[in-house]
Order: structure tokens, then C-alpha cells, then sequence
């Protein structure tokens, strides 16, 4: 397969990689899916023929991303992604939590959605300065 690409495309595709790689195996340590480790490297092997050999390293025989690469703000984009759906993630688990079902029917989608939105404001104006956890030890 011969894909073309421009050097601006080029280089969003090394965006795109890096942050699905991340979301995939950051979070794995040792079962790390390999797979998608090798086509991250492929990707940034071919930084040099395109005129970007500050954004790839070789660690041994493999092409990774370049500290200057980490470090230009790709981490925030990432961040970005993290906090917005910490959000969404805390804000459905309270609702349903709320409503004390395990299965919301579709009678029940516009009251969760009520809720989650509620959830959603709050966080929006005060953060997560309004949680609190109480131990029941």
C-alpha cells in the first residue's frame, strides 16, 4: 500500500498515532498492545524522510517519538480529552447512581439525562469543589 500524504497531513497523522497509541497503552504497562506500539514506530520511522527528524528517536532498532515531539504540546490536547470526559464519565455514574437503578429504560432516559446535565452545570461553575465522600468505615 503507498499512501501520499502532504507534510502538513503527514504530520497530523503523527498527532493522531501518538494520542491513540497513548489512549491505548498508557495506562497497560507490560501488556502493552504491541501492534499499535509498531505502527507508532513506523509512523515516526519516516519523520526523517519527510524533513521531521526532531520529532523521532531511534531507542535501540525502534523509531519513537521525540522528546521535542512529547513535549510541543501534544500532552495537552490529551489532557483536554481526559478532563472533558472525566466529567462526562462522574456526571452519568452520580445520576444513575441517583436514581437507584441498574438498568435505566427508555421511560427513565429523560429524567438520567435531567440529572446528568445538573451534574454537568455544577461541574462546569465549581469544578469538583462541591464533591464530597463520605467514608461509611
Amino acid at each position: 500500500m503507498k499512501l501520499e500524504l502532504t507534510e502538513k497531513q503527514y504530520r497530523r497523522l503523527l498527532d493522531m498515532a501518538y494520542i491513540g497509541n497513548w489512549i491505548l497503552n498508557s495506562t497497560r504497562g507490560e501488556d502493552r498492545f504491541q501492534d499499535y506500539d509498531d505502527v507508532e514506530s513506523l509512523l515516526f520511522g519516516k519523520a526523517a524522510e519527510a524533513g521531521m527528524d526532531d520529532l523521532s528517536e531511534m531507542q535501540g532498532k525502534t523509531a519513537v517519538p521525540s522528546q521535542a515531539f512529547v513535549e510541543g504540546g501534544i500532552h495537552e490536547a490529551i489532557v483536554d480529552y481526559e478532563n472533558c470526559i472525566f466529567f462526562d464519565v462522574l456526571a452519568e455514574d452520580l445520576a444513575r447512581r441517583d436514581m437507584e437503578e441498574e438498568q435505566i429504560d427508555a421511560d427513565d432516559q429523560q429524567e438520567l439525562l435531567r440529572r446528568i446535565d445538573a451534574y454537568l452545570e455544577e461541574f462546569e461553575l465549581h469544578g469538583t469543589d462541591h464533591v464530597l465522600v463520605i467514608s461509611e468505615d
